[in-house]
């Protein structure tokens, strides 16, 4: 299952400002994606834990962590802010350029991301923002999936994410693009529902 498309008109960052708050959006060239649901209890684990070890290794560092709900908005040359047309909201990410932080978000790549997939997103996870982080220039993206307990790790080398790592959940790994920066799994693993195994 993949998000649905709002309909077939393209838009722009000026567009989306004026959408309600009661349903959120991403723009991926141009075309608005509805985004799933409120995630689950895993989810919001993961996402969670995860920003807070980043969050804390970081402390009095350059870069920066940040979590969902927060633009990120692509551009693809130096168009005006109202005139881009790729804004998304990964569900952990991390900033190393102060010049990317905005009163309204991030307007540039992320150095490092971090997606929990879910059924309702997995595919557009994967696949669309896969192809969309590596064009921006994302270093390293990260795809989670809880119910396998199995992480996917994308770098960036010379402009393309190369054949992904693939780790379990266990033990610690390392963020290549953050240097010292460890994920530490077993805890947070162990909390997860017993259900979502």
């Amino acid at each position: 299952m993949s998000l649905a498309l709002k309909d077939n008109q393209t838009y722009c960052y000026s567009d989306y400002l004026t959408w309600p708050d009661n349903v959120r959006y991403e723009l991926i060239d141009g075309h608005a994606y509805c985004m799933a649901p409120a995630p689950d209890l895993a989810h919001q684990d993961i996402t969670g834990d995860i920003y807070r070890q980043v969050a804390n290794t970081l402390t009095g560092k350059k870069c920066r962590a940040f979590i969902a709900p927060l633009d990120v908005r692509l551009p693809q040359k130096s168009e005006a802010d109202a005139h881009i047309d790729t804004v998304v909201q990964p569900d952990v990410f991390v900033v190393c350029d102060p010049d990317k932080l905005t009163r309204r978000g991030i307007r540039g790549a992320p150095d490092w991301v971090v997606e929990v997939l879910s059924p309702s997103t997995a595919g557009h996870d994967q696949i669309k923002k896969r192809q969309l982080y590596e064009r921006h220039g994302v270093r390293e993206y990260w795809l989670i999936h809880p119910t396998d307990r199995v992480l996917t790790v994308y770098r960036l080398d010379n402009g393309e994410y190369g054949k992904p790592d693939v780790y379990e959940l266990v033990g610690e790994t390392a963020i290549t693009a953050l240097p010292g920066c460890v994920i530490q799994w077993d805890e947070l693993v162990a909390r997860l529902p017993n259900d979502y195994a």
